[in-house]
């Protein structure tokens, strides 16, 4: 039994990964609020490398509806802005000489619903990469050798538990962050 266990642990481990990578999936999509996390995936052109922007520069939220990006030098101001401005977050950054102003619009109803649709497609992401876990997990119990079908059954029981388990907090996550999108 000490496969299955490792098997069990393994698992958890894994699909704890997939719950992560949903979060920082879901933290990049724009709520109401001002958050330097919808930045998180802007990369920026600096010297010939290309880093993400909070390498480069600190990122504040003065108040509810206005980023602000001090660049930690002077040269990324330009390339801040036009990374920025590239990107399909459909931000427009303002330019004060030293500091990169960011007033976030009032989200529509359409954007909205097409913020809402992105994150349920990231949950189902999600729900694919933990069922291939369960599959991955399963196959390994199958294989496990010198075990009676007894403890096989059990061991697969635990892992359709595991699947369900961390199903139900994708579902969670997604609801949170819909709820925060529509809020």
């Amino acid at each position: 039994m000490a496969d299955m266990k490792a098997i069990s642990v393994d698992t958890r481990e894994r699909m704890g990964k997939a719950i992560e990578a949903l979060e920082n999936n879901l933290g990049v999509l724009r709520t109401g609020r001002a958050n330097p996390g919808i930045l998180k995936k802007i990369t920026v052109d600096y010297y010939g490398s290309t880093v993400p922007v909070d390498q480069v520069a600190s990122i504040t939220t003065p108040d509810a509806r206005t980023l602000v990006i001090t660049p930690w030098d002077r040269g990324a101001l330009g390339p801040i802005e036009r990374a920025i401005r590239d990107s399909d977050l459909g931000l427009n950054p303002n330019n004060k000489g030293d500091t990169i102003f960011i007033s976030l619009p009032m989200l529509t109803e359409e954007r909205r619903k097409e913020l809402v649709k992105n994150a349920k497609n990231y949950a189902e992401d999600a729900r694919i990469a933990i069922r291939n876990l369960r599959k991955h997990a399963l196959d390994e119990v199958k294989k496990l050798e010198g075990v009676s079908s007894d403890d096989i059954k059990r061991g697969e029981a635990e892992v359709q538990k595991i699947t369900d388990e961390y199903i139900g907090r994708v579902d969670q996550t997604f609801a949170k962050k819909e709820q925060d999108i529509l809020g």
